[in-house]
């Protein structure tokens, strides 16, 4: 899962200024982005929406792991090892780090980051709440983002992220090994069935593999007391006989020399991968799946205005902070549109939340894509992974603790 891979090892990349204006203390926007997740032909539709010249620098980075990272040194932290919930990756800074980049306005950030840059103060509310795209948002990703002072989602919350984009856990599978068969995967329940013996590659991670567990049982992903669920030992036992490795990046060349029949893993890997290669197919998981969303979140060391979030309305003649507070949500604002969500939805790997449920003037190639836009009944039936109390926490690493030391299955 490269995508969602935390191992910072490369050094960071040059901010590239992407859309002219080369003066990063004058008035203007500056934008560091996840790798592959905004398509240059955006950048150049914003350009041409703006009504005046702004320096705008938008430069891609190549892992999650490295923005979280430049969060912690912006704000003068020393980065500790750090844990994603999804992929089970820890991290560190390397032995010899570059130096950060210039303080960003606004970052991606994937949503199992958010409440542990809450709770660091690392990120600051943002003021979109006034913008007419959140209201078009649907319930799931506005919840998301709503977080107390501790990254616990809440109703009454402030506003900490706006989503742009969004995927699924999901199965992929090897076509000629299942039509031998005379069936295809179709739910999680599949991944039990004897003729999978010793045939799949499962993420490395224990949130992912308990939640699908979970939503085999007909549970929640974020089930809170583990211990009160009877069969989930015995069930995960029973998995475990059918995994041949866990893998968090090491489970796409197996797949495609038969090494394996079907992996578990999240879309951006594996759209990709079905996309060029026709003897694999994939699905999402009938009965709800593990969704991810990466967000736009302004660091809380960026340069604010008297009030912390000064509107685009108020900022037109104020200062060079609040004009890039404009300009951020602005671009926010942008990212929500319905032709530029569409856009972003065909040109990458990821769907806009704009498109998730409302899909009214969609082209057809997006509105029957069932693997980049599921069924809604599907996505009512996902969960996002929620941050868990200690406690709970403690249950879900003790379980997969357990799992892993009984043997039988090696990791790559």
């Amino acid at each position: 899962m490269k995508r969602r891979s935390l191992l910072v090892g490369t050094a960071a990349l040059a901010l590239t200024q992407l859309l002219g204006g080369c003066n990063t203390a004058a008035a203007g926007l500056r934008v560091l982005f996840l790798k592959d997740s905004i398509p240059s032909q955006l950048l150049k539709d914003f350009r041409q929406h703006l009504t005046q010249k702004t320096a705008l620098n938008f430069a891609p980075r190549a892992q999650l792991a490295e923005l979280f990272m430049l969060l912690e040194q912006w704000h003068g932290k020393s980065t500790k090892p750090q844990s994603d919930s999804r992929t089970g990756f820890s991290f560190s800074l390397p032995f010899s780090s570059p130096p950060p980049a210039d303080q960003a306005d606004l970052v991606t950030l994937g949503d199992s980051w958010l409440a542990a840059a809450i709770q660091q103060g690392l990120v600051q509310p943002l003021a979109v709440e006034q913008l007419s795209g959140w209201a078009q948002l649907p319930a799931q990703w506005q919840a998301l983002v709503r977080r107390d002072q501790g990254g616990n989602l809440d109703p009454q919350g402030q506003i900490w992220a706006a989503p742009y984009r969004w995927g699924t856990l999901m199965i992929a599978y090897h076509k000629e090994k299942f039509d031998a068969l005379g069936w295809a995967p179709q739910d999680w329940a599949d991944l039990w069935r004897p003729e999978l013996t010793q045939q799949i590659s499962l993420p490395d991670s224990a949130r992912a593999v308990i939640g699908l567990t979970l939503k085999r049982l007909g549970r929640s992903v974020n089930s809170e007391n583990l211990e009160a669920i009877a069969t989930l030992q015995s069930e995960l036992t029973a998995l475990q006989q059918q995994v041949k490795f866990y893998s968090s990046d090491a489970y796409l060349q197996p797949l495609i020399l038969k090494d394996t029949w079907l992996a578990v893993g999240w879309s951006t890997d594996l759209l990709p991968l079905v996309e060029r290669n026709p003897a694999l197919a994939a699905v999402v998981p009938v009965s709800g799946t593990i969704l991810w969303s990466d967000l736009w979140v302004r660091p809380a060391t960026a340069a604010q205005g008297a009030d912390g979030a000064a509107s685009a309305a108020s900022a037109a003649a104020a200062s060079p902070a609040n004009q890039a507070i404009a300009l951020a949500e602005q671009w926010i604002e942008f990212c929500w549109k319905p032709e530029i969500a569409t856009k972003l939805s065909v040109l990458t790997a990821a769907a806009s939340p704009m498109v998730a449920l409302n899909r009214t003037g969609l082209p057809e190639s997006l509105k029957t894509n069932a693997l980049l836009l599921p069924d809604p009944k599907i996505l009512r039936q996902s969960e996002f992974l929620l941050p868990l109390a200690a406690a709970t926490a403690t249950q879900y690493q003790q379980v997969w603790q357990a799992l892993r030391q009984s043997g039988g299955v090696r990791s790559n």
